[in-house]
């Protein structure tokens, strides 16, 4: 699949790196929690895919796209955690399918601090290209752009704010 946007945004965690999961945060993660890191939040809850593995569910409104994102783990450790979904789009392009994958990084930076970093991808699908070919647009360059400045400006809202909630679940031992 054809990568659209992806951008990466960090924020400094004032806990040691050992003291976080974050495969654990992404998959305990409460829906008030998840709606007060975005004001594009609106819900989140957490289930199984068909195969038994792990799966944060996420609705938002990113721009004028309004999202059911179906995050299945790929990869889950303590300090990285890569989940991938084939998310619900709902614009006024109309109704369709966008790949995103999603990563969670945690880096020590020092003894007493760590950095999250919130990589997020989105790539193309085949529905997603027979919308836009439907509605005559071919060259995807404008998409690219305007899909790159919603996914930064919301990245880079959010990450700080989860990085909050990150320590405050360390400090209250969460992971010990």
């Amino acid at each position: 699949m054809e990568i659209l946007a992806e951008c990466t945004a960090k924020a400094v965690i004032d806990c040691p790196a050992e003291k976080i999961n974050i495969t654990e945060w992404l998959f305990t993660l409460k829906d008030f929690e998840y709606q007060s890191c975005s004001k594009a939040h609106i819900a989140s809850g957490v289930s199984f895919s068909e195969d038994g593995k792990r799966m944060s569910i996420n609705v938002e409104k990113v721009a004028d796209n309004f999202l059911v994102q179906h995050y299945v783990e790929e990869i889950g450790s303590k300090n990285y955690c890569r989940v991938n979904s084939v998310s619900d789009s709902i614009s006024p392009l109309g109704t369709t399918k966008i790949g995103v994958t999603w990563e969670l990084k945690i880096i020590q930076i020092s003894n007493d601090q760590c950095e999250l970093h919130n990589h997020v991808a989105v790539s193309a699908t085949p529905e997603f290209l027979a919308v836009l070919k439907s509605l005559n647009i071919e060259d995807l360059t404008l998409v690219k752009s305007q899909m790159l400045h919603n996914l930064e400006a919301h990245n880079n809202e959010e990450t700080p704010l989860f990085a909050n909630n990150i320590v405050q679940k360390s400090k209250a031992g969460i992971w010990d």
